[in-house]
């Protein structure tokens, strides 16, 4: 695959090193690019560089993440305010409707994750896929859960993944497709990730755009946006500029 592989969703306890450093050895030697491994929600900013450097010696591009599930929608405010200026990317997990349909329409969101496999808690909607597309924010699909179910819960998801997929894809909201994964045995090498986005509907090409283009375009937005000069989109600031 001739693309910049992205996987967002690594889910290694950072403070395990030993497991950390597994899973970016095995994303390097995979072929991805970019990698990310969440931080908590409560993370120290010195946290952030040994990931970093651990991912650079691997020849990997580290992304600083959190996900967060708030607890009402003023606990949302609250973290928006405090931590969109410290991460490069902020993942909010969606599981009552109105935290989903702030964190829709707030430009503030990166990913919107819905990973109940309960239907009734599932809130990626057309109304919730209208938002998310006029915020820019993007859906996140973990294959986690698809590689460890069998059975009626599996073709159950597939359903809800098909729906959630044909929604996005009409209100043009991109598609990230992360691995989820916190084992190295479950990992899957990007053209892997890809193919298993054909079981729910998306054709070749919106299959490595989600694990490629997609993510890096959101990546290269959001260190844009972090820029000293950066003062709003398409707008940045030219030091030494002559302004008569």
């Amino acid at each position: 695959m001739n693309r910049r592989c992205v996987d967002l969703h690594l889910r290694a306890n950072p403070q395990d090193l030993q497991v950390t450093q597994r899973l970016i050895e095995r994303a390097a030697c995979f072929g991805y690019h970019t990698i990310s491994i969440p931080l908590s929600a409560q993370f120290e900013d010195n946290q952030i560089a040994p990931l970093r450097d651990a991912c650079r010696q691997a020849g990997l591009d580290f992304v600083s993440r959190v996900d967060f599930k708030p607890r009402n929608q003023e606990d949302l405010m609250r973290f928006l305010r405090k931590n969109r200026r410290r991460l490069e990317i902020i993942c909010i997990v969606c599981d009552d409707k109105e935290i989903a349909r702030q964190a829709a329409k707030d430009r503030r969101v990166d990913l919107l994750s819905f990973p109940s496999l309960d239907y009734h808690k599932r809130f990626f909607d057309r109304a919730e896929a209208e938002l998310a597309s006029a915020s820019l924010a993007a859906l996140e699909v973990d294959v986690k859960q698809l590689l460890v179910l069998e059975g009626p819960p599996r073709v159950r998801l597939l359903s809800n993944l098909r729906r959630e997929a044909a929604l996005a894809r009409e209100f043009h909201v991109p598609l990230v497709v992360s691995s989820g994964v916190s084992e190295a045995r479950l990992m899957r090498m990007p053209r892997d990730l890809a193919s298993l986005c054909y079981l729910f509907g998306l054709n070749e090409t919106e299959a490595i755009d989600a694990v490629s283009t997609n993510p890096t375009a959101l990546i290269q937005r959001n260190r844009e946006k972090l820029e000293s000069k950066f003062v709003a989109p398409g707008i940045t600031l030219i030091k030494g500029a002559d302004t008569h």
